[in-house]
């Protein structure tokens, strides 16, 4: 599959350069590089194709992110032959977790070929991640299944799975402390409300109730950040008795 004319309209030196950067972070030589100039194409570049189909990173990374947890579960499964579905499912959620794909984005500065009308500096923190999964979508389909587990042996599962860690990483203190107050029959509750105060950016407070009394305050940006990080707090509060 290829995408007819030069859709990008690229100089030959500008693709030159990205062939260069991508042969790098991938550790081969791409074949069809219009799939890895698509998996760097935000949607605010308003590039489409000859049918007019929109043309950018999502449908990849849609992609990428089941070859991902594909390829993770295969290795997991021969990892830990003792683990069960429970167990499996849940070091695997440690390890595509959406903070560490940012992290794996951004220690391969993916940002530096992303395409797009807005300001680098506006994005959020996930296009770190989203732009990871779209360039396994892209490998995927240039080159096969194989050179999707190569890669992702080389650049996640190598440098950074490390079973005996993983077990002991907290995915959400909130489920923690959920998942204790429901064993230990207490009530609890987060009062969330927005409180911006002086801030320049909209922020929300977060009250923690167990049994009635508060345990745990936090304010972040968003209403499950403030929750997690207030989760977080009680969790330290209440250890030894969470365990």
């Amino acid at each position: 599959m290829s995408f007819p004319g030069n859709i990008f309209n690229s100089h030959p030196k500008e693709d030159g350069d990205f062939f260069l950067g991508i042969t790098r972070i991938l550790g081969f030589k791409p074949k069809q590089l219009e799939f890895y100039k698509r998996a760097f194409l935000h949607r605010s570049a308003n590039k489409k194709d000859k049918k007019g189909n929109p043309m950018n990173y999502e449908r990849l990374e849609f992609l990428g992110d089941s070859m991902l947890g594909t390829i993770i579960s295969k290795h997991l499964y021969n990892e830990v032959p003792g683990g069960d579905e429970g167990y499996l499912t849940k070091m695997r959620s440690k390890i595509v977790s959406r903070k560490h794909l940012n992290e794996l984005g951004k220690d391969l500065g993916l940002l530096h070929y992303v395409e797009s009308r807005i300001p680098k500096s506006h994005f959020g923190e996930n296009i770190h991640g989203n732009v990871f999964e779209a360039l396994i979508g892209a490998i995927y389909l240039d080159r096969g299944y194989k050179y999707c587990e190569k890669f992702i042996h080389s650049r996640v599962i190598e440098p950074y799975v490390d079973i005996e860690q993983l077990e002991g990483q907290v995915i959400s203190y909130k489920s923690l402390v959920i998942e204790w107050c429901q064993k230990a029959k207490k009530e609890f509750h987060y009062e969330v409300y927005e409180d911006s105060g002086n801030d320049p950016v909209k922020h929300f407070a977060v009250k923690l109730r167990i049994n009635g009394r508060i345990m745990a305050k936090a304010r972040a940006t968003s209403k499950k950040k403030a929750e997690e990080k207030a989760s977080k707090r009680a969790f330290y509060a209440l250890q030894d008795k969470i365990g």
